[in-house]
């Protein structure tokens, strides 16, 4: 296996191998699956259609998460999967092209179909992929039909936007021209705010994967330069470097810091000179500090524990640790990879030194022993946790929240730092 793939984080690449790696442990682990992601990507790519093939649970999980009305018109359905299909007494191809049949009739706006695997359809061996190739043939040019799995099975929730964007990177154009790519799904706000500054740093052609039309989907060659936006996005990295694409290694972009080095690296990749650089950010990134300066007073020196949810614990461990003086008492992740995770990883290490509480896969069971010992001022976990950790009276943070919400760029630096300040204030309220 490349070393990639490896799951433990990056030494900085100033240290070498000299650095040791974080403990890992392999156990239960309590997280949505990879469904989840439509919740968010339905919202962004807005002539896709996300047709999940799974059960009723898979339908009623993401109707709570996306929180739709009854007279709402979401772009995401489920074929849901009978007692006669499980059996095999049903052809499922013949019932998944009639729901594809009605569903397209119904909806002729829809340009994407995503057929959305789940854990039932992978149980009885349902083929999506040669689904998705008969049907995108059936209905072509006017509907192009692919397919990625969100099954739950060993997978945390994030994956999903990592399997879907992983199922676009084939269809993406080829070009030629140096251009850059942003890719992972951003609010359209913090999307037209970081385009606007790399329009006055002088850097472009640039795109944004996904986007938010199927037919604006970004070309990619050789000359084409990527800043990751989500710190889960693997597989996409692997497959956009496979077709010549390069990867622009740099933080991600939370908080002033975060947003800065993510800007910088491609500012240095197009030649832009520093002094233009500064001249261009110095606005928005004095309103990011001024923005955080208030939640900072209230939670510096506050401790913080990670239940590992959405893979962004080590970018937002930072922002926390470096920008708000906060105290991570353990960074749990579900999984850590070497290469993307080296900026951040090092920022920490100059934070906090070469003891990093930072642990890999995390047992539940084993985490939550040590969470209810150190009793941190704040925890930030999954919904599953939330509720019994705040009844033993601890302060929680949902991980959910941080991809729900608009958090990249100098511009939500205050708003992120809101997110961890208010339940804080809550506590405080509530004890009154």
């Amino acid at each position: 296996m490349s070393p990639d793939g490896l799951p433990f984080t990056a030494t900085p690449p100033d240290t070498g191998c000299a650095a040791p790696p974080p403990a890992v442990e392999r156990g239960q682990r309590a997280v949505f699956c990879g469904l989840t992601g439509i919740v968010w990507l339905h919202r962004k790519i807005q002539d896709a259609f996300f047709l999940v093939v799974g059960s009723r649970t898979c339908a009623h999980l993401i109707q709570s998460a996306a929180g739709v009305m009854i007279f709402a018109e979401p772009r995401f359905a489920t074929a849901i999967i009978e007692e006669r299909d499980l059996a095999g007494l049903a052809d499922a191809n013949e019932e998944l092209d009639r729901v594809v049949d009605r569903l397209l009739a119904r909806r002729p706006d829809i340009k994407l179909l995503f057929l959305v695997g789940s854990c039932p359809s992978e149980v009885i061996k349902l083929d999506l992929s040669r689904a998705a190739q008969r049907l995108s043939e059936q209905f072509s040019p006017d509907v192009r039909v692919l397919n990625y799995s969100g099954s739950g099975i060993e997978t945390t929730f994030t994956e999903g936007e990592d399997a879907c964007l992983s199922a676009l990177v084939p269809e993406l154009p080829e070009t030629e021209a140096a251009n850059l790519m942003v890719v992972g799904a951003l609010a359209d706000v913090v999307e037209d705010q970081f385009t606007r500054l790399f329009e006055q740093l002088g850097i472009g052609p640039v795109a944004f994967l996904p986007a938010r039309r199927a037919d604006a989907l970004p070309p990619v060659g050789p000359e084409t330069k990527f800043l990751l936006a989500q710190p889960f996005l693997n597989e996409t990295a692997r497959l956009l470097e496979a077709r010549g694409a390069q990867r622009l290694a740099a933080p991600f972009p939370l908080g002033a810091e975060g947003t800065d080095a993510w800007l910088k690296a491609a500012a240095d990749a197009w030649g832009v000179a520093p002094s233009h650089f500064d001249a261009v950010t110095a606005a928005p990134r004095a309103r990011a500090v001024q923005s955080t300066a208030a939640r900072r007073e209230k939670l510096a020196d506050k401790s913080l524990f990670f239940f590992p949810d959405s893979q962004l614990e080590l970018p937002i461990a930072r922002f926390l640790t470096r920008e708000l003086g906060m105290r991570p008492i353990e960074i749990g992740a579900p999984y850590l990879h070497r290469r993307h995770l080296a900026e951040e990883t090092a920022m920490l290490r100059e934070a906090l030194g070469e003891d990093l509480p930072i642990l890999e896969g995390p047992d539940v069971d084993a985490q939550l022993d040590r969470c209810r010992a150190a009793k941190p001022d704040l925890t930030v976990c999954g919904l599953g946790l939330a509720n019994p950790l705040e009844a033993e009276g601890l302060s929680t943070k949902w991980a959910i929240e941080l991809v729900f919400t608009p958090i990249q760029g100098y511009e939500q630096a205050g708003d992120l730092a809101e997110l961890f300040a208010r339940p804080l204030d809550r506590r405080t309220r509530l004890r009154v």
